[in-house]
């Protein structure tokens, strides 16, 4: 027998709460009858929550979409390591981050076994034993760590987890665990490691799709155009999407989102995400490796050469770059080491301009990787170079910004302050238009009363 757990299963009742006598004192009663129906089993850990209008039900979704979402973006790498000997499992690089595994591998390891003999590690305990996690700082990250009965994963973070990213990681490996037993069983028996195929599994439980590069379908079927039309809010996204595959051949979500809200005022970025949600669940918004895959399937008698020849996810940076140029000849005859190899040495020229604030340097090679990753459906490199893209887009806005305060600063204090003002105009702009910057919403409220206090001396 295999039991299964519904998560998230919403349930209508079809009667409406004004014409209903029992409404709301006995409705978890009248939902675990109906659902008994069924044959569930809903005497263990059953939670039953009432939405009592169609907009609670809807925030409800936005809200956790947008959870998601955020939980993804602040994911920079993550490592599955076994308990017993150590062997590094997965080693799933999402971003750009840099982290060195092998020393992060020992690092965790020492700190397991100084948590063992003492409590000077912070632990964040829960209601069971195996709802533990060790949270710790390394180098310029957060590590989230959490033990399972065979594995361990090690969340390299951005900034501190939230409750709700906890609850997934221990959803994964308790899955990962059952869902791979035979694997990891073959691990503990002989050390051989087989879980490559598993990275799937990965991209699909921590939602990491919603940084992959993203593309419109080419094909509207007759009732999904339909229902499109009846929504003035998707309608807007789908033709702001086409604005950005005008000057670029894919998009990132973030970046939609930028552009909706530039034109729609007062959605705050949830809304918006929920509604790009619903044209990704309509296969109208879609990751460039699905859309890759359609392709493939398509013309399916081209060659690995040929399909890249005619690859032309490639942005306006490099597009008439005579390197690309180069490149998309030299990729007919590559092998897929080779490929692996180029990709790796482009990831590598990029980090370097990185690290000299070459950023529009570092995203054309971020490009050329993309370009070969996406033309040999390479999953996990796409998704890694595409977080990579997004680290640097939000590097460079976070620069443009820092210059701007720190103009509009100095001209404040050499009491210039129309040049202020203008500076710290344009800051808020740049903070109000893009949904990367973090405290956004703090930043937004001291400009604007920093600028209330300057247009007092124009008076």
């Amino acid at each position: 027998m295999v039991y299964f757990q519904l998560t998230r299963v919403g349930y209508d009742c079809g009667l409406d709460k004004e014409n209903c006598k029992k409404y709301p004192n006995f409705c978890i009663e009248c939902v675990k009858i109906q659902l008994k129906k069924y044959s569930l089993d809903i005497n263990q850990n059953i939670k039953i929550t009432l939405i009592d209008s169609e907009e609670k039900r809807i925030k409800m979704f936005q809200d956790l979409i947008w959870q998601k979402f955020l939980d993804v973006l602040n994911i920079k790498h993550i490592v599955l390591i076994s308990k017993e000997s150590g062997l590094l499992v997965i080693d799933y690089p999402i971003s750009g981050a840099g982290v060195d595994i092998e020393l992060l591998s020992g690092f965790i390891q020492a700190n397991i076994t100084f948590s063992e003999r003492s409590n000077d590690l912070n632990l964040y305990q829960g209601y069971e034993q195996n709802k533990i996690f060790y949270e710790f700082q390394y180098q310029n990250f957060n590590i989230l760590l959490k033990n399972g009965e065979f594995l361990r994963v090690a969340m390299v973070l951005d900034n501190k987890a939230s409750d709700s990213l906890k609850t997934l990681v221990t959803d994964f490996l308790t899955e990962y665990e059952g869902r791979y037993l035979d694997k990891i069983g073959t691990l503990v028996r002989t050390g051989m490691l087989e879980f490559e195929h598993t990275l799937d599994f990965f991209i699909e439980t921590f939602n990491i799709k919603l940084v992959f590069p993203h593309v419109l379908t080419h094909t509207f079927l007759p009732d999904v155009l339909e229902s499109i039309e009846k929504n003035p809010f998707q309608k807007a996204i789908i033709d702001l999407a086409r604005e950005l595959l005008a000057s670029k051949q894919f998009f990132f979500l973030i970046n939609l989102i930028d552009e909706v809200q530039k034109i729609v005022e007062n959605i705050g970025a949830n809304r918006i995400l929920y509604e790009i949600h619903q044209l990704i669940d309509m296969e109208v918004i879609i990751p460039t490796t699905i859309e890759t895959a359609e392709n493939t399937i398509s013309n399916y008698q081209e060659s690995q050469a040929i399909r890249i020849s005619h690859n032309e996810l490639i942005s306006s940076i490099i597009a008439n770059d005579d390197a690309i140029t180069e490149l998309k000849e030299k990729a007919k005859f590559m092998s897929e080491e080779e490929v692996k190899s180029s990709i790796t040495s482009y990831i590598k020229k990029a980090e370097a301009a990185e690290r000299g604030f070459a950023y529009k340097e570092a995203q054309r090679e971020c490009e050329k990787a993309l370009f070969l990753a996406t033309g040999f459906e390479l999953k996990e490199e796409i998704g890694r170079i595409s977080f990579m893209s997004l680290e640097l887009e939000k590097k460079t806005k976070e620069l443009e910004l820092e210059y701007a305060l720190r103009v509009g600063e100095k001209a404040e204090k050499k009491k210039n302050y129309i040049k202020a003002i203008n500076y710290y105009k344009e800051g808020l702009v740049m903070l109000e238009n893009s949904s990367m910057f973090e405290d956004k919403e703090s930043r937004i409220k001291k400009l604007k009363k920093k600028l209330i206090s300057l247009q007092k001396h124009l008076k």
